[in-house]
């Protein structure tokens, strides 16, 4: 029995220095789920457009609620195509900005103070430029909520290629799609 209590305090200590590596990765990823609202809610179209965000992992997916406003042609009734291309560009946008982020800081590692992560690097002054931007528009977009999802198909030292896709119902159904290239600012 004295054998097996003197292994108790390694293994306890074992399980402690897991909890605090997972508490950790949560505090982190609290952190930077912060930091994309807090980009989301420094654009003012967002706002306009009450756009909001959600993150999980690394990906980052916008959601676009029903406005009675966003309606283009009432006798369908369908999305303004401008409201739909917008929110493309947007999300495109709020995506390489924070795939920008990541990269630039994947070697600093996160701030744990307490802090959120746009005072380590103001993402708001780096936000990309666009260059062009075409949308595909493959049906009409009902009067319901939308949410759109974008890749960085190729970040380079002063341009980036990002691909986005919006859908309502089914991701795997998108009404539209957009490919876009940006000017971005590499620190």
């Amino acid at each position: 029995m004295q054998q097996l209590r003197g292994h108790l305090p390694a293994h306890f200590e074992y399980k402690k220095s897991e909890m605090q590596k997972v508490d950790k990765i949560n505090n982190q990823d609290l952190l930077r789920k912060e930091t994309v609202i807090s980009l989301v809610k420094g654009i003012p179209f967002c706002q306009t457009l009450d756009i909001q965000v959600d993150y999980l992992g690394n990906e980052i997916t916008t959601h676009l609620p029903f406005n009675q406003e966003f309606i283009g042609n009432p006798v369908i009734p369908a999305l303004h195509g401008g409201v739909i291309g917008s929110f493309l560009e947007i999300t495109a946008i709020i995506q390489l900005s924070w795939t920008s982020f990541l990269n630039s800081n994947e070697n600093k590692g996160i701030s744990e103070g307490g802090n959120n992560l746009i005072e380590d690097k103001n993402i708001m002054s780096d936000l990309p430029k666009t260059i062009d931007i075409t949308i595909d528009y493959l049906h009409s977009g009902l009067p319901l909520e939308s949410f759109a999802r974008a890749t960085v198909d190729r970040i380079g030292r002063r341009y980036a290629s990002v691909s986005v896709i919006t859908w309502q119902t089914d991701p795997n159904k998108p009404f539209a799609k957009a490919s876009g290239h940006f000017l971005v600012s590499r620190s």
